[in-house]
């Protein structure tokens, strides 16, 4: 579904954005998501509905909350805004409807691009397409005397020859956090070496391999170059430290990317050097070492019919085009749409699609094994266990946990 989407993103006409109808809603509604600007712009413009509250928690701990607060009847969220890897925990726990018949009622405007459909039946409306990507400083990067890197290779060479010359001590930034961030960068590099979490058309882990050893080896390669503290830092601490002028080159989201030099107290310097470039590759493959993901929202099945309708009301007035009316949002996500018309700060989402960038598995099991990944792989970022070892926890972890839930026997 996913590159449908992008297809028809990267061509989207420019249309004049219309007004947003009157959003009139007689019910609560409460919404949990992501923090980062275009999903607090979403949930901003919901909230103008007039007719009944509507409340928002828009955090980095989303997917710990999520879940339990759907599943509660009624459920305390009535819409969480997701992503391609957060909708399958839900589904696997039923806890959001289907919307065909909201979308038949009150979704004619939306396009076929929106819908994401799984199973026959339209679970969630995408608003965003997202991926991370290379941003660096430019003027730091000519300063050392190399070139923007287009492989993980070329990035060590760069960070080397950044610290030699005594420009920057640390000039690498990831968002390594133990758990979710550090399971995701492994996923990124893992498919770039061509691997598979998977056995073909089974749930059977395969993540101890040549290439998740690789994987793991390039990241603890990158890693010297970090922050010291890197298993604290989120997409958040690591934008911190880009900001804060201490970061030279780093693997981030385009969503994040967009507005990252446009906070207050951003030193000239770094706003001037600031520049975005597609995923980069690695181990002499083609396959970016990235994954394509889309953003959207769901509505809560626990909760009474008045509540879903109004639900979908708010959420559709959150993404209505009238949005792009503000100069800043526009750049702050590639917008899936009407109105939307590409910015500079979406090259990179835009190149990592065109690369033939890898969509996050959207398979019922890989919630677990994204969860088995962020809690086994930081022993090793830390020395304590060998590449092997760690990959093998992750696939006994995972082992355990797909057994429970009857996804192996």
């Amino acid at each position: 579904m996913f590159l449908r989407v992008f297809t028809t993103a990267s061509a989207l006409a420019i249309i004049t954005a219309t007004s947003a109808a009157a959003c009139e809603i007689g019910a609560r509604v409460s919404i949990v998501g992501n923090e980062f600007p275009a999903i607090q712009t979403v949930g901003a413009n919901a909230q103008a509905c007039t007719g009944g509250e509507v409340t928002t928690n828009l955090t980095a701990d989303h997917q710990k909350i999520n879940l339990p607060g759907m599943q509660g009847n009624p459920a305390e969220y009535t819409s969480a805004i997701i992503a391609n890897s957060s909708i399958v925990a839900l589904m696997n726990d039923d806890v959001i409807r289907p919307l065909d018949d909201l979308v038949a009622e009150f979704g004619q405007d939306l396009k076929p691009n929106q819908l994401v459909s799984i199973g026959g039946q339209v679970m969630a409306i995408a608003f965003m397409a997202n991926a991370q990507h290379l941003v660096y400083r430019s003027d730091i990067l000519e300063a050392a005397g190399v070139e923007p890197p287009k492989t993980y290779e070329e990035m060590l060479a760069a960070a080397e020859a950044i610290r030699s010359q005594g420009l920057l001590e640390n000039p690498v930034g990831g968002a390594y956090m133990a758990g979710w961030n550090l399971a995701q960068e492994f996923n990124n590099m893992f498919l770039g070496f061509g691997g598979q979490h998977f056995k073909p058309g089974t749930a059977e882990p395969s993540v101890n391999s040549e290439a998740g050893v690789k994987a793991l080896e390039m990241m603890k390669a990158l890693s010297a170059y970090m922050n010291p503290d890197f298993l604290t830092h989120d997409s958040n601490a690591t934008n911190a430290e880009y900001r804060a002028g201490n970061v030279a080159l780093m693997n981030m989201w385009g969503s994040r990317a967009a507005t990252l030099v446009t906070v207050d107290g951003v030193p000239e310097d770094v706003k001037n050097g600031f520049a975005i470039a597609g995923p980069m590759t690695v181990g002499g493959g083609d396959t970016p070492a990235s994954t394509l993901w889309w953003d959207g929202w769901t509505v809560a099945k626990n909760i009474p019919d008045e509540e879903a309708e109004a639900t979908f009301k708010a959420m559709l007035n959150g993404i209505d085009p009238s949005i792009l009316q503000d100069p800043e949002v526009p750049t702050q996500a590639v917008w899936l749409i009407d109105g939307y018309e590409p910015t500079p700060a979406a090259i990179g989402v835009f190149e990592a699609a065109n690369a033939g960038t890898i969509p996050y598995p959207m398979l019922p099991y890989m919630g677990l094994m994204h969860t088995a990944l962020g809690n086994e792989l930081a022993d090793f970022m830390q020395g304590d266990e060998t590449a092997e070892q760690a990959l093998a926890d992750v696939e006994a972890a995972y082992t355990a946990a797909a057994k429970e839930k009857g996804f192996l026997q």
